[in-house]
């Protein structure tokens, strides 16, 4: 047998992008191996949205090409592949750069990798990155109930890919395509598969999720609302969640679900970038400070219970002292349980990348640390306000100790507990009684889980 090693960057597409290429590949033969060192095939999956993605990339491959010569001196073939939005947005320069390279796929045209290798085994340096016509995961085989078990009682669902939205700062439309979403039915086949195979919850994601437009049954355009409210319907699934979100399609549908699908985890990461409206409109956001802050309040009255997640951009061309207080006043009055914050690095073929007035890196380095600091005390202050309350976990693996279980609250919490009788899947009430930098502490508790009024 064959052995493959998949190296993921980046965001949750990419990890689930990777277990369907595992699986795509298992298909021709291939097992999974725990390291590069070990694989007759690496793919390093990639992500441009960090800053000097490409870079690290690059570095990497002259790791493997060291590696590559080295198991060639004893007779062993190595194939290499990028794969991702690196390899959708570099193209034929990674095969110039790094001859390592065997192949480069763009996120698009995996499913084409067993028949890609073929082609590169006699002729190295193959580049896809083209957009097919049709659909990948038409294509794409079904994995087997043992792969799916292996993985975890937790499971990322593609649902829509690509965005639309075109902000200034972000290579997503370039390197991913427009938005397209996937049909219900195919949908909710992939979940019934995850769920028959002891999936207990499933995160639904996309480029953009909630600009989710995928035909329904019905034969219209159903949004993800909707789709929500069916998956919620599947048998053995008890969690839903869903991200990635802009707040211009934070519809009615998709509101509504928060308030009357107990399945739908009370968690939102609702990404609003800045919270100055000259800094969103620079960033072509198309909304604006006061129009996140009555998305949220219309969430928060749905669902009062609710934890709300963002990003944060700090130092965009152009952001001004007064622009940055906007953003920490924003901060102040939503109140987030946690969020990913960043200095603005420019992405070469984005607008912003050519915009006047970029912000010195020290300013931009004392604006994150003061904009991280509001933030991780409104985290630790969510977290300490968990104490003494009893949720439901989902165990999810072994704790790092003996006897200790791993799983994760309604609110996307890690929670660590001690406890015997319970197994990986098991959803239980849970008493919080401690805090840690990254994670919680409890203890089996005797009664259910509190009601949804007295926790709001």
């Amino acid at each position: 047998m064959k052995k493959v090693f998949v190296k993921s960057y980046g965001c949750q597409m990419n990890v689930y992008d990777a277990e369907r290429m595992a699986d795509a590949l298992a298909a021709k033969g291939y097992v999974e191996a725990r390291t590069a060192e070990d694989a007759d095939l690496v793919i390093l999956n990639t992500c441009h949205i960090r800053e000097k993605a490409a870079e690290k990339v690059y570095s990497e491959l002259g790791r493997l090409r060291e590696m590559k010569k080295e198991r060639a001196t004893e007779g062993r073939q190595t194939q290499v592949v990028v794969a991702g939005c690196v390899a959708q947005a570099e193209g034929g320069e990674i095969v110039r750069r790094a001859p390592v390279v065997d192949l480069v796929v763009g996120p698009q045209s995996y499913h084409r990798l067993p028949e890609l290798l073929a082609e590169a085994s006699a002729r190295p340096g193959v580049v896809d990155t083209e957009f097919p016509a049709e659909e990948k995961f038409d294509h794409l085989p079904a994995p087997a109930r043992e792969k799916i078990r292996a993985r975890g009682v937790s499971a990322f669902l593609t649902v829509q890919e690509g965005c639309d939205k075109f902000c200034t700062f972000c290579v997503v439309p370039y390197t991913r395509g427009a938005e397209v979403s996937r049909p219900v039915a195919k949908i909710l086949a992939e979940a019934e598969r995850l769920a028959g195979a002891g999936v207990r919850e499933i995160t639904v994601i996309g480029q953009n999720v909630n600009a989710y437009h995928g035909e329904g049954p019905d034969g219209r355009d159903w949004t993800l609302g909707m789709l929500l409210e069916r998956l919620a319907e599947v048998p053995g699934l008890a969690r839903l969640r869903y991200t990635t979100s802009h707040p211009r399609d934070m519809d009615e549908t998709l509101i509504a679900a928060h308030r009357d699908l107990p399945a739908l985890m009370p968690y939102l990461h609702l990404p609003v970038q800045a919270g100055s409206d000259a800094i969103l409109a620079a960033m072509n956001r198309r909304h604006t400070g006061d129009e996140y802050r009555r998305i949220i309040d219309a969430v928060r009255k749905a669902r009062p219970d609710i934890a709300l997640s963002s990003d944060f951009i700090v130092g965009f061309p152009g952001e001004s002292d007064a622009d940055f207080e906007a953003t920490m006043r924003l901060v102040a009055d939503i109140g987030f349980a946690s969020a990913y914050s960043f200095k603005y690095s420019p992405r070469p073929g984005t607008p912003a990348a050519e915009m006047e007035g970029q912000v010195p890196e020290p300013v931009k380095a004392e604006r994150l640390a003061r904009l991280q600091a509001a933030l991780d005390e409104d985290r630790r202050a969510f977290n300490a306000a968990t104490v003494g309350r009893t949720v439901d976990v989902l165990i999810e693996r072994p704790g790092r100790h003996a006897g200790q279980l791993a799983g994760k609250s309604p609110y996307l919490q890690a929670v660590q507990l001690e406890t015997e009788g319970l197994t990986v899947g098991d959803i239980v009430p849970v008493e919080i009684v401690g805090t840690a930098p990254n994670s919680l502490f409890g203890r089996l508790a005797a009664g259910p889980p509190e009601e949804r009024a007295s926790a709001a």
